[in-house]
């Protein structure tokens, strides 16, 4: 019964309904994404106002109050504060793995700073935000009337760019949730290839196949994933949580940050923190340490500093020397931020309904909507190649009879009449002949003709192959391919988390969690470093960018130290060093990685084993330009440090050139540019402190004389010479005397007006030792030492490289290898030195 105005109503089915709809109202209008573009509607609001503004990236900034007021006004009638702080996200490089906005001025910090207001902010669309809405104008995508019917907006962006994993996405609806990780573009690039050759049989690949590409998420902060958690539950006490999550859209992953270990004097260490967990706020971090340790949950700390700059986050505790730095780490992961727990539920829109994804769903339904917009793009390019060949065959027609045409047209009273008269006589469409009417006198040109000739082929051809796409599946998922490769060779980079298995829940500690497994240091001439994995990918010959100055075989739980003519040094874990996959690509200045500067010359490189600097073993050797030896012990010299530390005082005129790792009973030969080679032991030269200068190791025969090479004796081996003008010669090392440090040494090979040119080098090795001999032409030739002559010191060299007076040889990698191949020697040990510049 209805009094007045007021109706009675069920309550609870009132309740009900309105429930409903404002439920499925966040849900697809506000908090989850689409699984096609990955976006949100607001996400898709902002690019697309910037795309209607014409805020590309090669474009001037505007103000991000404007780009607000257009989306507020056109798309999003909601807060204006949810709408910046939707860009501000987009812009923000430790949020997005791939940031969509490129803002300009204060955006937050992961120290949790807000952002400055939108009047002082400015923003434009990143490349990539661009390349979500390439091809828009195509007729790619569906549009939907905005909220006053005023407008149309894009119901989805065809998305370049697989959005949904490559950058995540978060959101609270009602009665569910989505938390989709970042991931790798290229990783993400290379399972979507897989996926694609195999669409035939798609049913048959899982998301375990996929994994064998996507390794896990790569969030923009770094840090540690373990791919095991514990489960008590279970018989093997471990779970694979990454499979487990990928497989069913729903699971959890335990994240770390990059923490490492530093060295200091009397005993002392300090614990770095150089990555955090995604979206871990710093600022709280190290409140929460410093409260712990007020509290006394945490002892030991002595300091605590924030050392973040513009190359990276680092924060130090020093801690106390009776305190294991260790067990700290084992209590700050258990009661701060410093390790916690990721939960990933990929929910996202499909057909506009919410639907839990597992990884294979996610890349398929990606793989379906490029499917219909390179399906719809080709029909819009079609048409109109087909539109504009109508057109084009309509004019050669008129200039294959342009007298009659012409006297059609003269004696045509209306344009209408004109229009009428073409279509009757030449037989041609409304719009050949308003074409013929339209064109200008200029294209009766013949050049002209020859254009619109071109142009009319050009067409024809473009039609026959877009009619040959539309007709062949396979042709338009090879387009997909192809437009991800360049997609990849645009903006792919290296992962930033590392993906590492869990084994046991006392590990502590990164360098705990990286495998002992074989790997090879690379060093250039240039400064430039990295490692690889496989032997293989380091083979070395022919023209080269960078002349190779060391080679090592190594362990990835090594220590690598550098060393610079000023006698300076720096270390790096041999895990930290970039990946390569190919000498002289992928390789990163040494300057970049460390506290080096770029002016500062690397002459030498030496891997310590872990063990030995724990252990204490072992001494580094080094040796100047002017004679000059030092011997330091391993425990003296520090670890990994964000600081250099001087290893030998050289004078102005002298320069450091070689380091060697010894045992503390080596025997230490020393060549020099005269002619001559020392051999002493190692024990005559006193270990010293690092800031001491050298000791006499050689004396040298006059001011242009020089030490070119420090190399260890072997047992049995030889000493190999080569001149600048490509002669060499092989003598066993007995034909060398041990004698006492800082003499002249005996004659090595004498400079006879046959030999001519200069030593360049002299290399210890055995008759199987490989060499690299490289030219002034940047040339490399690899040789066995037993290709030049063997005999005593007295024998001359004989020729083994061609060498010119514009490709004298300038100096000498040496190879351990045993056969044809390099780097085919199973048993050389971790830390030996496989290559020394002469």
């Amino acid at each position: 019964m209805e009094i007045g105005l007021v109706k009675k109503i069920d309550i609870d089915a009132e309740m009900r309904e309105s429930y409903l709809s404002y439920a499925m109202s966040v849900i697809v209008s506000r908090a989850l994404p689409d699984a096609r573009d990955g976006l949100k509607p607001v996400q898709r609001r902002i690019l697309y106002a910037m795309h209607d503004m014409g805020l590309s990236p090669n474009q001037s900034y505007k103000k991000s109050a404007r780009v607000v007021g257009e989306v507020l006004g056109k798309y999003h009638p909601h807060g204006d504060q949810s709408v910046y702080d939707a860009m501000v996200r987009m812009a923000q490089d430790f949020s997005m793995r791939y940031a969509l906005v490129d803002g300009q001025g204060n955006f937050g910090s992961i120290d949790g700073d807000a952002a400055a207001a939108m009047r002082y902010t400015e923003a434009r669309m990143a490349r990539v935000g661009s390349n979500m809405l390439d091809d828009i104008q195509k007729e790619t995508v569906d549009f939907a009337l905005n909220f006053d019917d005023s407008l149309a907006e894009p119901t989805v962006l065809p998305a370049v760019i697989p959005n949904l994993l490559v950058n995540g996405s978060s959101g609270i609806a009602v009665g569910m949730s989505t938390s989709v990780p970042p991931h790798n573009l290229g990783e993400v690039a290379d399972a979507l290839g897989h996926l694609i050759e195999n669409w035939e049989r798609i049913d048959e690949v899982t998301s375990a196949d996929l994994l064998q590409f996507i390794h896990g998420p790569d969030f923009p902060t770094g840090g540690v994933v373990f791919r095991y958690r514990e489960n008590k539950k279970a018989e093997d006490g471990k779970v694979d949580a990454l499979t487990n999550a990928y497989s069913t859209g729903k699971g959890r992953i335990t994240v770390r940050a990059k923490v490492h270990l530093e060295e200091m004097e009397r005993g002392k260490s300090r614990i770095v923190i150089t990555e955090l967990p995604y979206q871990t706020n710093k600022t709280n971090l190290i409140s929460r340490i410093a409260d712990l340790h007020r509290n006394g949950k945490v002892e030991g700390l002595t300091d605590l500093r924030d050392e973040t700059d513009r190359n990276g986050i680092r924060i130090v505790l020093e801690t106390t020397r009776n305190v294991d730095p260790e067990e700290i780490l084992k209590t700050l992961y258990r009661l701060t931020p410093l390790q916690g727990t990721f939960s990933i539920n990929i929910v996202a829109l499909v057909n506009g309904e919410p639907r839990v994804l597992n990884l294979k769903q996610a890349l398929r339904v990606y793989v379906e909507h490029r499917l219909e917009i390179i399906r719809r793009r080709s029909e819009y390019d079609l048409r109109k190649a087909e539109e504009r060949a109508h057109i084009l065959q309509g004019l050669l027609i008129a200039l294959d009879n342009l007298d009659e045409v012409i006297a059609t047209i003269r004696r045509s009273r209306t344009v209408e009449t004109a229009r009428n008269n073409l279509i009757k006589e030449f037989k041609l469409s409304d719009v050949q002949a308003q074409a013929i009417l339209d064109m200008p006198l200029r294209r009766l040109a013949a050049l002209e003709r020859r254009k619109i000739q071109d142009e009319f082929k050009e067409k024809r051809k473009l039609i026959k192959e877009l009619k040959s796409l539309l007709s062949s599946p396979k042709m338009m998922r090879d387009v997909i391919v192809d437009e991800l490769s360049d997609v990849v060779e645009s903006y792919a980079d290296r992962r930033q988390t590392q993906i590492v298995d869990m084994l046991d829940s006392d590990v502590t500690i990164p360098r705990d969690l990286i495998p002992d497994e074989d790997t090879w240091v690379m060093l250039g001439e240039q400064g430039n470093v990295a490692r690889s994995s496989s032997a293989e990918s380091m083979k070395i010959a022919g023209k080269m960018s960078e002349m190779p100055l060391a080679l090592f075989k190594a362990s990835m739980q090594d220590l690598v130290y550098f060393f610079t003519a000023d006698g300076q040094a720096v270390c790096l874990a041999a895990h930290q060093l970039p990946q390569s996959n190919e000498y002289g690509t992928g390789m990163v200045p040494v300057y970049e990685l460390t506290p080096l500067s770029r002016n500062q010359m690397v002459v030498a490189a030496v891997v310590v084993p872990r063990a030995n600097l724990t252990a204490g073993a072992g001494f580094i050797t080094l040796a100047t330009l002017g004679g000059s030896v030092k011997r330091i012990r391993v425990e003296d010299i520090p670890g990994v440090s964000s600081e250099a530390f001087t290893v030998i005082r050289v004078d102005d005129d002298d320069s450091l050139g070689w380091a060697r790792l010894t045992t503390g009973n080596d025997q230490i030969m020393l060549a020099t540019a005269m002619g001559y080679v020392i051999r002493f032991k190692e024990e005559a030269v006193r270990p010293m402190g690092l800031p001491a200068g050298g000791i006499g190791g050689v004396k040298l025969k006059g001011d242009i004389d020089g030490v070119i090479s420090l190399d260890i004796a072997k047992e049995d081996g030889y000493l190999w010479s080569i001149t600048d003008t490509g002669m060499a010669k092989a003598t066993p090392l007995n034909e060398y005397p041990t004698q006492g440090r800082n003499g002249q040494g005996v004659v090595n090979l004498k400079l006879t007006s046959d030999v001519g040119g200069e030593i360049v080098t002299v290399v210890v090795g055995d008759l199987r030792t490989r060499l690299l001999v490289k030219s002034a032409t940047n040339t490399v030739k690899g040789m066995p030492i037993k290709k030049a002559k063997v005999g005593g010191r007295a024998v001359k060299p004989t020729a083994v490289a061609k060498a010119g007076p514009r490709s004298r040889v300038v100096g000498v990698v040496r190879v351990y290898d045993a056969s044809q191949d390099i780097f085919d020697e199973p048993e050389v040990p971790n830390g030996e030195q496989l290559a020394l510049l002469g």
